[in-house]
């Protein structure tokens, strides 16, 4: 096999063969093929795309180039939830042991947040003591003892994607979707998981800006689960605005407590009650406890304090603070017809919450605290938002990116928090 005959087959618009594709990833992986070429192929495919096989056993070949998780021997259906990201989603938190609370065992790996979007994993690690690195012992143990856990991908899982995943940031091929699936779905039926369920954003705070290239992102997600044997349903959620009221690695996880706790923003609490649902249909768990009624009783609040107790956090200890706050003022009364989740992740982004490149540093008390949400009326001169860092020279480049972000005027036209629902 050869890298020049697998590059000009889609360079030419051609099927790539399963052999073609299972000897490039794999040889990619070893590192025989090189870099240019590999980014060569990643552009062919972007301008002329794969179909829903190919797709298929690109991913095949990305999982078969690492380990591939084994949960069989618990006692419960395993479940999973994959964001596509955006501002604000701080869903995994609340969500995962409230499915757990309801019967269900959670195996969650997760990522750092990059420019205006955050992860999930700077957000749990501002909770003192909390460690992301586990074994697939200690994962094992914690699902066990919890029903869920929350923690970094080993560098066993789906390597080739890692390779091609920091390729795409640098060749101008990130956007391309059967790129952008298969990177998803290698990992996620890498990790074992007996279903999942797919929350694709749509919106300026989300990858996919248009509903239609959401839907195409989610069916093809759809169709890579299901072939693979792993029951997965997709639901296609609002990032037009933020998510909730914080936005911020300290700040969402005190918002997901209030959650856990009985209360928190209406739309946060919505989409984590309607995901866990999601989840235990797509797990077969019927019958049981609704997740309405775990965060009411106080079990999924029980289940959280096990699952962060098991990863050495200190649920007792203060969560980190921005030692500096700026307030934004409303500059006239009326209804808040627009808040753009893009810019609201920008100005979270220079706070000091999020990164520039992997490397670097997060500041967890870092964010903004929002105090209306488009709809809201507003009166001039109160509190729209209030900015939270600890370097307070970040404040000026934070508002510019805040100048043209939100309208006071006529009554907004948002999307439904839950736009659509996409199933085999």
């Amino acid at each position: 096999m050869d890298a020049i005959d697998v590059i000009t087959t889609k360079r030419d618009g051609r099927e790539l063969s399963r052999e073609q594709i299972d000897w490039m990833i794999d040889a990619y992986t070893r590192g025989a093929v090189a870099e240019e070429q590999m980014a060569a192929l990643a552009m062919a495919v972007l301008l002329n795309g794969m179909d829903r096989r190919e797709i298929a056993d690109w991913t095949r070949a990305m999982i078969a180039s690492g380990e591939r998780m084994d949960w069989s021997g618990l006692d419960r259906p395993t479940a999973d939830k994959h964001s596509t990201g955006g501002v604000g989603d701080k869903i995994t938190l609340p969500l995962a042991p409230l499915a757990a609370a309801c019967g269900a065992a959670v195996p969650q790996l997760s990522g750092r947040g990059l420019g205006h979007t955050g992860g999930t994993l700077d957000k749990l690690e501002s909770i003192p003591g909390w460690r992301a690195s586990l074994s697939g012992t200690e994962m094992l143990g914690v699902l066990r003892d919890a029903g869920a856990v929350v923690c970094a991908a080993g560098s066993g899982l789906a390597p080739a994607d890692r390779k091609l995943y920091a390729l795409r940031d640098v060749t101008g091929t990130v956007e391309s979707i059967p790129l952008i699936a298969s990177s998803i779905m290698s990992k996620k039926i890498a990790e074992g998981t007996g279903s999942l369920v797919l929350d694709v954003k749509v919106g300026s705070g989300a990858f996919m800006k248009t509903v239609e290239r959401a839907r195409e992102l989610a069916r093809t997600m759809v169709e890579l689960g299901t072939d693979a044997g792993v029951r997965t349903v997709a639901l296609l959620t609002a990032m037009d605005r933020p998510l909730g009221l914080a936005v911020g690695n300290a700040l969402e996880v005190a918002e997901s407590v209030e959650v856990l706790a009985g209360g928190g923003p209406s739309d946060v609490v919505e989409l984590t009650v309607r995901l866990a649902r999601e989840m235990l249909a797509a797990a077969g768990i019927t019958g049981g406890k609704d997740p309405e009624d775990a965060l009411k009783d106080g079990s999924a609040m029980d289940t959280w304090r096990r699952m962060i107790t098991a990863q050495g956090g200190d649920l007792d200890a203060p969560l980190p603070r921005a030692a500096e706050t700026h307030t934004v003022l409303a500059p006239a009364s009326g209804v808040l017809s627009h808040l753009d989740a893009y810019a609201v992740g920008v100005a979270a982004w220079r706070l000091g919450a999020g990164r520039a490149r992997k490397e670097d540093p997060v500041s967890f008390g870092a964010g903004i605290v929002l105090h209306a949400k488009p709809g809201d009326v507003v009166q001039e001169g109160t509190p729209l938002m209030t900015l939270h860092t600890d370097d307070p020279s970040r404040f000026p480049r934070a508002q510019d990116s805040l100048s043209d972000a939100y309208t006071i005027g006529p009554a907004p036209a948002l999307l439904p928090l839950i736009i659509d629902r996409l199933t085999p």
